[in-house]
């Protein structure tokens, strides 16, 4: 195998869901800027994601619009004009 092909700066990432806020702790290399402290008193690096397992429509068996930064807006007046 060859040397130095994956990443070594595995650790432990708190990967938070910003529509329900649910959260959970899994080892991952994502570069992040935030941290967050979790019940066990230990504080890790925070990724914050729009949507996750328990909120897209898939999983949930109900169709729940996220509407981040207006993306609806944005598309409606761009083709109000059509």
């Amino acid at each position: 195998m060859k040397k130095d092909l994956h990443p070594s700066n595995y650790r432990f990432v708190v990967f938070k869901d910003m529509s329900n806020d649910y959260q959970f702790l899994t080892k991952s290399c994502v570069e992040t800027k935030e941290t967050i402290k979790l019940e066990d008193g230990n504080e890790y690096p925070l990724y914050k994601l729009e949507i996750s397992h328990t909120s897209h429509p898939f999983y949930t068996g109900k169709m729940k619009l996220v509407d981040t930064a207006g993306r609806i807006d944005k598309f409606k007046t761009r083709y109000a004009k059509k």
